[in-house]
C-alpha cells in the first residue's frame, strides 16, 4: 500500500506546487458566485433562498475544469504507461488518483464555500449542513472525474468531450445536495435522507469509478 500512498502524495504535491488547477478552479468558484449577485439585483431574499444551488453548481463546474489534468499529464511524459506496468493495479491507481484530485481541487474549494455564502446572504443555519453535505457529495465528483479523464485520455479537444460525459452524471449530486440544504434551512423535507444518499453516492461511484477509469486506461494504451 505504500504505492498507493506515494501516488497520492506526489500527485498532490504536484498539483499545490503547479498551482495553475487549483488557481483557476477556486478563481472560476469566486467569479461565478460574486457576479451573480450584480446579474439579480440586491434582493437578498431572492439570493438567500438560491445560496446552496448557486454554490453547489460553482462548485461542480469549477472541480469540472481540473478533472482533464487527472491523467493527461502522464499521458503526455510517457508515465502512465510505467504506471500501467508497475507493481500496483490500474484500479488502485485510478482510485490514488481520484483521491488526490479530491485533497488537491475539492477540499480547497469546499473551504471556501462557506466564505462564498456571505455574498449570496445565505442563512447561517445552512453553513454546517452546507460543509457536510459538500464533504460527502464531493467525493464522488472526483471518483467520476478519473473515470471521465481516462475515458478521454489522450484525444484532442478532450475537455469538451469530457464535460458533456460528467456534467449528466453530476446531477444527482447536484439535487441531493441542494436538497439537503434546503432541509436544514427548513425549506422542506428533512436533512438525513439526501445526505444518506450523498453518501451511498460516493461509495458507489469509489467502486466503480476506478474499475472504469483502469478499463478505459487499458484500451487507450493498447
Amino acid at each position: 500500500m505504500s504505492a498507493f500512498f506515494h501516488l497520492i502524495a506526489r500527485d498532490v504535491g504536484l498539483g499545490l506546487r503547479d498551482g495553475g488547477a487549483l488557481g483557476a478552479a477556486i478563481g472560476f468558484h469566486i467569479i461565478v458566485v460574486a457576479t451573480l449577485p450584480l446579474g439579480l439585483g440586491p434582493d437578498l431574499n431572492l439570493l438567500s433562498r438560491i445560496a446552496p444551488g448557486v454554490l453547489w453548481i460553482s462548485l461542480l463546474l469549477a472541480a469540472l475544469l481540473s478533472a482533464e489534468r487527472i491523467f493527461q499529464a502522464d499521458f503526455d511524459d510517457g508515465s502512465l504507461e510505467q504506471l500501467a506496468l508497475g507493481p500496483l493495479p490500474l484500479e488502485l491507481a485510478a482510485l490514488a488518483k481520484a483521491v488526490a484530485h479530491w485533497l488537491s481541487t475539492a477540499a480547497p474549494l469546499i473551504a471556501v464555500s462557506p466564505a462564498l455564502g456571505l455574498l449570496l446572504n445565505m442563512d447561517a443555519s445552512a453553513y454546517g449542513p452546507l460543509l457536510l453535505a459538500m464533504l460527502a457529495g464531493t467525493p464522488a465528483v472526483s471518483f467520476l472525474g478519473v473515470a471521465g479523464a481516462a475515458l478521454t485520455c489522450g484525444l484532442r479537444r478532450g475537455g469538451l468531450l469530457l464535460g458533456l460525459i460528467l456534467l449528466p452524471l453530476y446531477v444527482p449530486v447536484l439535487i441531493f445536495g441542494v436538497a439537503a440544504v434546503n432541509a436544514a434551512m427548513g425549506l422542506g423535507g428533512s436533512f438525513a435522507a439526501p445526505f444518506s444518499l450523498l453518501c451511498a453516492f460516493s461509495l458507489a461511484t469509489a467502486v466503480l469509478g476506478p474499475i472504469a477509469a483502469a478499463a478505459a486506461l487499458r484500451g487507450a494504451l493498447n
